[in-house]
């Protein structure tokens, strides 16, 4: 069986059906928890939590994220998937998070959305 949505192979007794779609885990937890960009309570958090820590940490994938806009100036996200090789809604994921700590902010630059650094 393959999952609608990525197209993976989904093992038996694995599969998830949402909204009329046969999805892998992963998939259907994308669908039920979308990563959310915008979100003032999550910017309300890091802040937050970077005033009680004196800094925020960032995980391996958004250090290297932050590396690839510092050297690039900002580009699109389907070059970072390419770049850092993981799934979309992962990069989604990781994005959200960076955004609600004022590291990264999406910019339109010539009709394209890109990344970029705060």
């Amino acid at each position: 069986m393959q999952c609608d949505r990525c197209k993976d192979s989904i093992e038996a007794g694995e599969k998830r059906e949402h909204h009329g779609q046969v999805l892998c885990e992963d998939c259907y937890m994308d669908a039920l928890s979308p990563a959310r960009t915008c979100d003032p309570w999550a910017v309300h958090s890091a802040k937050s939590l970077a005033q009680q820590e004196g800094r925020v940490e960032v995980n391996e994938v958004q250090e290297k994220i932050l590396r690839i806009l510092e050297e690039t100036g900002g580009v699109g996200q389907k070059i970072l998937v390419e770049r850092l090789r993981i799934r979309p809604s992962d990069l989604e994921r990781e994005i959200a998070a960076l955004r609600h700590m004022e590291k990264v902010r999406g910019e339109l630059r010539d009709g394209k959305k890109v990344v970029r650094l705060w």
